[in-house]
């Protein structure tokens, strides 16, 4: 063992090792990337690279293989990669895409939407641990972040330790995951190429608490709660333009002849209008992957609205889960005389 390793406390000792484990992890996929660039297997890379701020960083392609170099995979890359791969899959050549278990729900849903091109794509299953959610960790009072240590791990994280303008601070792991990670789906990929690093299941909530303590108010309630919550939306459209299932080519609210395509609300019920659309647009198909909640810049929960129609069709049609399965057709596109009326949702306790 190194001896600047022996000089360390039992903590820092972990800390390096765990480190050290997942910079293999990166490593291998950027050794496997760079071997399909060189064999023209693919035509580039499509991962994340560093960002202006530790904890922020970005989707990004890498066509040459020392852009490579580049290439970083930790506790905060929870962008949802599929749906990038709607415009790769009109390029020339393969391209290589990274997808997290959660993700490969999203890609298979666009391919059974015939939105992606599967013969156009090579799929890395990375392996997760659980995301981090950077406001969780600032709503622990840690500011002045310079650096974070902790978030590169591959076993069971436990703990992150946090450099600051003020010092030294830690946080739990679990306490500062993404809320979807609590409510995983699952360490499974759905579809791939080939595997690179371990997955574990970090689902430790019910799916659906937060719609049952909403369904339990009163209508006058739930009116001030969604009132109170989206009258902080800035229409900055960043939940539609990163949501898997807003894929169509020309959007509605991009319309000038309604006066849709503005950015701020002219009056209290234009956000409400955007996002109630929004999520019957993509009821039956949203895998409730929430990135439209990771993204809200106004923090907005606005995943409850999508898992509000996935708890109703698991309970009128049976259990469904978009982009599990090519074959079947979702709920709300097959029609039965089972199918329940409109009248039913009144009646049910």
């Amino acid at each position: 063992m190194p001896e600047c390793v022996k000089t360390m406390s039992q903590a820092e000792r972990e800390i390096h090792l765990m480190t050290a484990q997942q910079q293999t992890t990166q490593t291998q996929v950027v050794n496997r990337a760079k071997e399909l660039l060189a064999d023209g297997t693919v035509a580039r890379v499509l991962g994340w690279k560093a960002g202006e701020l530790p904890y922020a960083p970005q989707p990004a392609y890498f066509e040459k293989e020392e852009d490579l170099e580049e290439f970083v995979y930790n506790g905060f890359c929870g962008a949802n990669l599929s749906k990038y791969m709607i415009e790769a899959s009109k390029l020339d050549g393969k391209t290589l895409v990274c997808l997290k278990p959660c993700d490969t729900y999203s890609f298979r849903q666009l391919m059974k939407e015939h939105r992606v091109d599967r013969e156009k794509a090579y799929i890395i299953g990375v392996g997760c641990k659980g995301k981090l959610d950077i406001e969780k960790i600032k709503a622990q009072g840690i500011k002045g972040i310079q650096s974070i240590q902790g978030a590169e791990r591959t076993d069971d994280a436990d703990t992150l330790t946090i450099q600051t303008l003020y010092g030294e601070r830690t946080c739990a792991y679990a306490d500062v995951m993404l809320e979807r990670c609590h409510v995983c789906k699952g360490k499974e990929h759905m579809i791939f190429d080939e595997l690179i690093g371990e997955s574990r299941d970090t689902k430790d909530r019910d799916r659906f608490a937060q719609v049952k303590e909403i369904e339990a108010m009163t209508p006058g309630e739930r009116f001030a709660f969604f009132q109170k919550e989206l009258s902080r939306c800035i229409r900055c459209n960043a939940c539609r333009n990163v949501c898997p299932a807003c894929s169509c080519r020309k959007c509605v609210f991009d319309s000038s002849q309604f006066d849709s395509a503005q950015k701020a609300n002219a009056d209290p019920f234009e956000e409400k209008m955007f996002h109630i659309i929004r999520a019957f647009h993509v009821a039956g198909r949203c895998t409730d992957c929430g990135e439209c909640s990771r993204v809200c810049p106004q923090g907005i929960p606005l995943h409850l609205f999508n898992r509000k129609f996935i708890k109703d069709i698991n309970e009128f049609y049976g259990e469904y889960q978009a982009g599990a399965d090519l074959e079947p057709r979702g709920p709300l596109t097959s029609y039965v005389f089972e199918d329940v009326e409109p009248g039913i949702v009144a009646e049910r306790g």
